[in-house]
């Protein structure tokens, strides 16, 4: 027998009104009592009438998602933690892939009949769309954007913060060559992480051992790696702008008989599946997919129903993940 929302209210101990307001993205839910509507939903695999509502509301019942690339575990579980919580809330999510920042790629998901709100991650040059979204009057929400200034409706990770952390980890451990590998100078994580890093450095009057610019891939690591070794001359620790290039870095010196931790630490950042899989287990800073997934779908979903007047941005922490690719001196 099909699921109703009496069933839920049933479940949950609460009000048919208080389970109609949770599923509407209202504000005026007490937490607690949202989290066991919500609970009660999952237990009982309750879903919505998406077409009932739809005509009801005058609303479609989607929520577009336009991403870079999904070849990225950080990414993934991400857009899984939308998809989820979204349809808690009776709703659809229709992928869009864009390579950069043709706006024509998305123009389907980019018209005010075809969805009910979107949401950006990690966008490359936002204002493309921003301008647009504002122009069809579109609620929308940022996910890791570029532009401080487009931080209005956004939630980002604070990648300072777990620079610092990552340089603060290996400097307890008593390293001082220490070298940081950065990611593309076009995020906004990667110059974030980068000063947060230096920030731990300085405070110990410290420089690095050299900060290399490259890509958030393997071969960059991989590649540095064999130029260190090729001169002869290796850091004691490296903080890693994402566990990719930890991966490579690895690679190259397990190649040459240089012992993970013992000789080079590593740390890396995302906390992508891999890290707790490759041998070393490595240190990384976890960006936690279902914190940042559900304070998205939140915010979009006040945004849709009126209940965000004012624009706010989130900061959500990393959290260092200690594994074996770190270790003292």
């Amino acid at each position: 027998m099909k699921v109703s929302i009496f069933d839920v209210a049933k479940k949950s101990g609460l009000s048919v009104v208080t389970v109609s307001r949770v599923l509407n993205g209202a504000g005026t839910v007490r937490e607690n009592n949202r989290q066991k509507v919500l609970d009660a939903i999952k237990e009982l695999d309750y879903r919505p009438n998406a077409a009932a509502r739809s005509l009801a509301s005058g609303k479609t019942g989607i929520i577009g998602l336009i991403v870079t690339t999904l070849q990225d575990s950080f990414f993934d579980a991400v857009v899984k933690e939308l998809n989820d919580v979204l349809a808690l809330h009776g709703y659809y999510l229709a992928i869009s892939i864009s390579t950069g920042i043709d706006f024509n790629e998305n123009h389907y998901l980019i018209q005010e009949d075809r969805v009910d709100g979107l949401i950006l991650l990690s966008p490359m040059q936002e204002d493309n769309y921003i301008v647009e979204l504002k122009r069809r009057g579109i609620p929308y929400v940022l996910i890791d954007n570029q532009q401080e200034g487009n931080d209005a409706y956004s939630i980002t990770i604070d990648n300072f913060k777990g620079g610092y952390a990552a340089g603060s980890h290996l400097l307890e451990l008593g390293h001082t060559s220490i070298a940081h590998l950065c990611g593309n100078e076009m995020f906004r994580s990667t110059r974030e992480r980068r000063g947060g890093f230096l920030q731990a450095l300085q405070e110990k009057g410290l420089e690095p051992f050299e900060i290399v610019h490259g890509d958030f891939d393997i071969g960059m690591g991989y590649d540095t790696g064999k130029r260190w070794l090729q001169a002869g001359k290796l850091p004691t620790a490296v903080f890693a702008g994402d566990d990719n290039i930890a991966l490579g870095l690895i690679n190259a010196l397990m190649e040459a008989g240089i012992s993970v931790p013992e000789e080079v630490a590593i740390v890396g950042y995302d906390d992508h599946y891999i890290a707790s899989q490759l041998r070393p287990h490595l240190t990384t800073l976890r960006q936690p997919a279902d914190k940042i997934g559900l304070a998205a779908a939140d915010m979009l979903l006040r945004r849709i129903n009126g209940n965000m007047k004012r624009g706010a941005n989130i900061r959500i922490d990393p959290e260092l993940i200690v594994r074996d690719s770190t270790s003292s001196r």
